[in-house]
């Protein structure tokens, strides 16, 4: 196990779910009924790809633009209001990855400004050597590049480290890198061609640390 990559929302954070409350709070001033199967499509992607679903899904003449600021200063809001938590069991799993000085590193397909403001805000910023952001590359989730580009900057080969995933679009993106994918799910219950490429499914991320401790036993043996 040469490294470990986190994928941040609803992996470090329990932030998708705050992602549609804050969407849901702003949809109602676009005559919105509703909007979680939508944003549901978003979940994984790019601000890129998620600009092309809302299109796809509300039409061309959408104001994208107003809404998802409108949508982001609520999640401030939000998180202002400390309604931005952990995801149980974080603490835990990067304790045990730093004793055994593993190195960690986020790719998120949030912006990396937002990525770097959230883990200065939870105080976990330090646990991580890298950090990629969904506008560090050119291709969103699905495609492997934002984690071979992660791996690359670890210095570490993509088929000896692991990625922590809760979306099936960061399954794909991981397995496609060669990575060992790992899935946490979140909103989204994972497909059958999720659960083909994840080496395990998860209920927190204590399992993980858990199955992480197992996989370095039997190395060892």
């Amino acid at each position: 196990m040469e490294a470990v990559v986190f994928d941040m929302d609803g992996v470090i954070f329990d932030s998708e779910q705050l992602v549609l409350d804050s969407w849901e709070t702003v949809a109602g001033k676009y005559e919105i009924s509703d909007i979680k199967p939508v944003m549901l499509r978003c979940v994984g992607t790019n601000r890129d790809k998620t600009k092309e679903i809302v299109l796809d899904a509300y039409g061309k003449d959408f104001p994208y633009e107003k809404f998802r600021a409108e949508a982001s200063a609520q999640y401030q809001r939000f998180m202002d209001q400390g309604k931005l938590t952990l995801k149980p069991g974080l603490h835990d799993l990067l304790d045990y990855l730093k004793d055994r000085r593993i190195p960690m590193a986020v790719a998120s397909s949030t912006r990396r400004e937002m990525v770097k403001k959230e883990l200065t805000y939870a105080g976990v910023i330090d646990s991580f050597q890298v950090i990629y952001g969904g506008d560090n590359v050119r291709n969103s989730k699905p495609h492997p590049e934002i984690y071979l580009e992660t791996c690359k900057s670890l210095g570490v080969a993509p088929e000896e480290s692991y990625a922590i995933e809760d979306s099936i679009f960061g399954i794909e993106a991981a397995y496609r890198a060669g990575m060992t994918p790992l899935m946490v799910p979140d909103l989204l219950e994972p497909t059958p061609e999720a659960k083909k490429q994840a080496k395990g499914i998860f209920q927190d991320l204590r399992e993980v640390r858990d199955y992480l401790i197992q996989v370095e036993k039997d190395w060892n043996e």
